[in-house]
């Protein structure tokens, strides 16, 4: 188990500077007093051509899968970020079902070199996903404290398990940091902020891509920046954001989202998870920032980045 930190108290997690987690109390309040969702049962994808199979040197290709599952390419080296490819999430499978088909299936990826896993959640952690990869191509995952020896038990065993700030080199010319989110983690009711959950800034020559997993702000974009620099790309989510009472501590709605935009001084954010389109461009004109700089791509298109250019079609 973890030593003693400025996020951990000899039991469990916590986020520096947050006055009030959200308790089990809150989370059956919020199930009690929330308005069900009114989800469509289906939503047809468009159709795009599928992720490359590699890209150049300079090149970063991002491709959406769906939800918070999206594909990264650096010229040699290819990763997942929290892979779900389950139609449903949630316990013994019993979860919400997914509304949008994958965006890329899992047969029509490229190689994977490793995964991205920011923390321990349902729809963020899904054994099912996680071993068709290792049966397939057995990626190292990258994930934050606890998470690992937990995956082990699941004879899921090719981790690195990192604190916030610390970093590995999975492969000469990749390094990857694990770094602070304003979150929380838990699988079953027992064991809420016993794993870490965080995310990740990728650094590789072609540039610097952040995945924030699930988080909320004001959280820690600015420090992210100060310490690591600027990222090239940013991915981050939007969505599970109402009501605020509930959802503002751990989830950023559009306004919150480009806010963090703005404090990580990004070169190119791209939502993940959902948004609520009418807003994210009412939070960009609020801001000052153009459509070009805060994309909301389509499941299944691909994003292709090279330094000194705007993100375009691979």
């Amino acid at each position: 188990m973890a030593t003693l930190s400025d996020h951990f108290d000899g039991k469990r997690f916590f986020n520096p500077g947050v006055a009030h987690e959200r308790s089990f109390a809150d989370f059956l309040r919020w199930r009690r007093t929330r308005m069900p969702a009114l989800w469509p049962a289906h939503v047809e994808n468009p159709v795009f051509p599928p992720p490359p199979v590699a890209v150049r040197a300079g090149e970063i290709a991002v491709t959406i899968v769906g939800h918070a599952t999206l594909l990264l390419q650096f010229e040699g080296f290819h990763l997942l970020t929290d892979p779900i490819f389950s139609p449903r999430t949630g316990p013994f499978s019993l979860g919400p079902r997914r509304v949008r088909p994958l965006g890329v299936a899992l047969d029509r990826l490229p190689r994977i070199d490793a995964v991205l896993l920011s923390h321990n959640h349902y729809d963020h952690m899904d054994l099912k996903s996680l071993r068709h990869l290792r049966d397939r191509w057995d990626p190292v995952i990258v994930t934050g404290l606890e998470n690992g020896r937990y995956l082990a038990r699941k004879r899921i065993r090719n981790s690195i398990e990192l604190d916030w700030w610390q970093s590995c080199e999975p492969r000469p010319g990749i390094r990857i940091h694990y770094v602070p989110a304003q979150h929380w983690s838990s699988r079953r009711v027992f064991d809420r902020r016993r794993m870490l959950w965080g995310g990740h800034v990728v650094e590789a020559a072609a540039g610097k891509v952040y995945f924030a997993g699930d988080t909320g702000y004001p959280g820690q974009f600015r420090e992210i920046a100060r310490r690591l620099g600027p990222p090239d790309i940013a991915l981050l989510p939007i969505g599970s954001y109402e009501p605020r009472w509930f959802m503002a501590g751990q989830h950023m709605n559009p306004d919150d989202a480009v806010r963090a935009h703005l404090d990580l001084g990004a070169g190119l954010s791209i939502a993940m998870h959902f948004a609520t389109a009418a807003a994210h461009r009412a939070a960009l004109v609020e801001h000052g920032v153009t459509p070009d700089r805060f994309r909301v791509p389509e499941f299944g298109e691909t994003l292709l980045w090279a330094r000194g250019c705007a993100s375009l079609p691979p």
